[in-house]
């Protein structure tokens, strides 16, 4: 649950050891032995300064072997150690152990994690807590527990983002940006911002797909009114910022921040966007109403090969913009220079509508119509293919948490696939079944629609997004029906 990693300033050992040598001390025959160092234990007093001589380094080289296999063979004594004098009665017999077995500098206890937090040694201690102890435990045991949130007519939510520890922002089909508090239990609304006069809207709207924060979580970036426009506001009040304009001609299905000021777009025109977003732009209009101004992108390019592109993420660690397009393909660009590196075709060629990429960027996962695919980021060659427990059940989102793989699919069933042990998790209440959690079904217009898609099937919402707190012991889903022909939500809180 917690690690604490012990820095050593000078040299490769601990200071409280040193490498055995003979001693010079008055008694000669006296020898020492090591003494494990524990926290509280008061420290042994040295009675007399020792002296070391390289004189005794070709004699104690030959006798090594022979004191290590007579004593506990270490390799390190202590300098406060307990005399041993070889004519006592009683003898120690101690296991063979190597120096970093017993003097390991990590520690996996809490309690330690604990002590060395309330001491303050933050300059020669490392400690962090692993943030999906919490999930794993109560996945494992059953512990989540749906909390459904009305949403009354509203259609579909397709993204979605803690805000804070009890804010959500989510996105809807009808173009609607909403913010819950699971507090309060209750809904705001945001109003949308407009783009200028003389833009050119898309011909039919599709609502709100993306919302993005950016890392120093001052801004978050949405869809505008116009489903090819994007609109800014300021965290945490959620003042408007700008709207960005005049680069798409349809609509925005993802967006990702490269820093706190550049973003880039990513339209179903095939075309990407990179957009500098000033904090200090302000409308001309001198009214008490809430100010906005309108910015244009700095460049758009068309994705080489691409056909629609559905989703983009940025990596840090290769300086590399990832867009996934409808195609089955994954396109490569270069975040300094803005242009198309390279694209390669994916193993799996349905429904490719979903990407992500671990917390420390050295994987990605795409998840398609039956498989959830694992690239290496260097070579974008595929890791593993996770295989979904339920056939053509189409993933519609994929997020990582630590090691936990969460998967949200189109039958409304939400799978956990562990990736160090390589299989979907399992539960410890019931021996050998995986975790599923199953969602209820929400709202849906029982029009003539409804009827003809699910006649004597049982209807499942579809999970578009799902996301966990900072504490990963809350998880939100949302979505709506699959067929785009049909008009439903489903919005719940497992915690």
């Amino acid at each position: 649950m917690a690690t604490t990693h012990t820095v050593r300033t000078v040299g490769s050992v601990p200071s409280k050891y040193v490498q055995r040598k003979r001693a010079r001390t008055r008694p000669a025959t006296i020898g020492y032995h090591r003494v494990a160092l524990i926290h509280g234990e008061a420290e042994q007093k040295i009675d007399e300064f020792m002296l070391y001589s390289d004189e005794d380094e070709d004699e104690d080289d030959q006798n090594e072997e022979e004191e290590e296999n007579c004593r506990d063979g270490g390799g390190y004594i202590a300098l406060g150690g307990v005399p041993h004098h070889p004519s006592h009665s009683h003898q120690i017999i101690r296991r063979k152990q190597s120096f970093t077995q017993k003097y390991l500098s990590i520690s996996r206890n809490f309690a330690d994690y604990i002590l060395t937090r309330s001491r303050g040694c933050g300059r020669f201690e490392h400690q962090n807590i692993n943030d999906e102890f919490g999930t794993r435990h109560m996945l494992a045991t059953g512990m989540f527990k749906e909390r459904p949130i009305p949403l009354n007519r509203i259609n579909k939510v397709f993204c979605s983002q803690w805000l804070s520890d009890h804010q959500i922002a989510m996105g809807t089909k009808c173009n609607k940006l909403m913010v819950y508090d699971v507090n309060t239990r209750q809904m705001d609304v945001i109003p949308s911002l407009r783009s200028g006069e003389l833009h050119r809207p898309p011909e039919q709207q599709c609502g709100i797909h993306s919302i993005e924060i950016n890392p120093s979580r001052t801004l978050l970036a949405t869809g505008a009114y116009s489903s090819n426009d994007i609109a800014v506001y300021r965290l945490p009040t959620l003042d408007p910022v700008c709207v960005g304009e005049k680069a798409h001609n349809d609509w925005i299905f993802d967006m990702c921040w490269l820093d706190d000021q550049f973003l880039v777009s990513g339209s179903r025109d095939t075309r990407l966007a990179l957009w500098r977003i000033d904090e200090d732009v302000e409308n001309s209009d001198s009214s008490l109403l809430p100010n906005y101004g309108h910015v244009k992108p700095v460049k758009v390019k068309k994705c080489n090969g691409a056909e629609k592109v559905r989703a983009v993420i940025f990596n840090p660690n290769y300086t590399e913009i990832i867009a996934l397009s409808l195609n089955a393909y994954l396109h490569v660009w270069d975040a300094n220079r803005f242009v198309q590196k390279m694209s390669r075709k994916l193993p799996h060629g349905m429904e490719n509508v979903c990407l992500t990429q671990k917390e420390d960027y050295s994987l990605y996962a795409i998840g398609s119509k039956s498989h959830t695919t694992l690239l290496d980021p260097r070579t974008l060659h595929h890791v593993r293919k996770v295989n979904a427990r339920i056939t053509g059940c189409g993933i519609r989102s994929v997020s990582f948490h630590g090691d936990i793989l969460t998967i949200g699919t189109g039958v409304g069933a939400i799978m956990f696939f562990d990736m160090r042990a390589g299989k979907y998790m399992e539960s410890t209440m019931n021996s050998g079944r995986a975790v599923v959690l199953k969602s209820t079904k929400g709202w849906v217009s029982p029009d003539d629609q409804y009827h003809d898609v699910f006649h004597n099937v049982e209807y499942t919402p579809a999970i578009y997004t799902h996301c966990y707190d900072w504490s990963g012991m809350r998880l939100f889903t949302a979505g709506g029906p699959l067929p785009a022909s049909l008009k439903g939500n489903y919005a719940a809180l497992w915690c």
